[in-house]
């Protein structure tokens, strides 16, 4: 016969760490990985819950846009790839191309020209224009286009200007009081 016994209550007086061990596992929530969202980082091929997506950012986006720009020493080695796609023509050893064919709206001088090319584009370089037309080329430009610091050096200058002028402006007007006053 099956003798039913009852079950122990343990009260754990005296006992330090009430049957769980070493007393630091359940110090904190260290031995548990962290708190909430914590300690996902050892665990990175999960799939992570929704609710962590990435959040889109915030703040300033800024609305200037670089200008698209090619070398003239590229534009002079892709020259034959552009002809076979019909961006190019050429008409008595002179290639003809409008950079807005290839999306590029500025022309950088960088490399060497070997060909005559005539160009149309929005804006090119000072070093852009001097290595095509040394060559017997042409570059015929839509727009100019100017740098950040181009500009930032124009309203400098008008600054200065500006400043000068009130300068000049207040001699004139100390000078003529002081002649009224010894009237």
């Amino acid at each position: 016969m099956v003798v039913r016994k009852q079950k122990k209550v343990t009260k754990y007086r005296g006992s330090k760490t009430h049957g769980c061990g070493s007393m630091k596992k359940r110090r904190g929530a260290g031995h548990r990985g962290g708190r909430g969202r914590a300690g996902s980082g050892k665990r990175g091929d999960a799939k992570k819950p929704s609710y962590w997506k990435e959040k889109p950012s915030k703040g300033f986006h800024s609305q200037h846009v670089a200008p698209s720009t090619i070398n003239v020493g590229h534009l002079d080695s892709i020259l034959e790839t552009l002809l076979t796609q019909g961006k190019a023509s050429e008409k008595a050893g002179v290639f003809t191309i409008n950079l807005d064919a290839i999306k590029v709206s500025k022309l950088l001088g960088g490399g060497i020209v070997r060909k005559k090319i005539e160009l149309t584009v929005e804006a090119a370089s000072p070093k852009a224009l001097e290595k095509i037309s040394s060559l017997g080329g042409k570059v015929t430009q839509t727009a100019t286009l100017s740098t950040p610091a181009e500009k930032s050096e124009d309203v400098d200058v008008a600054e200065k200007v500006e400043k000068t002028e009130k300068a000049e402006n207040k001699k004139t007007t100390e000078a003529t009081e002081t002649v009224v006053s010894d009237e």
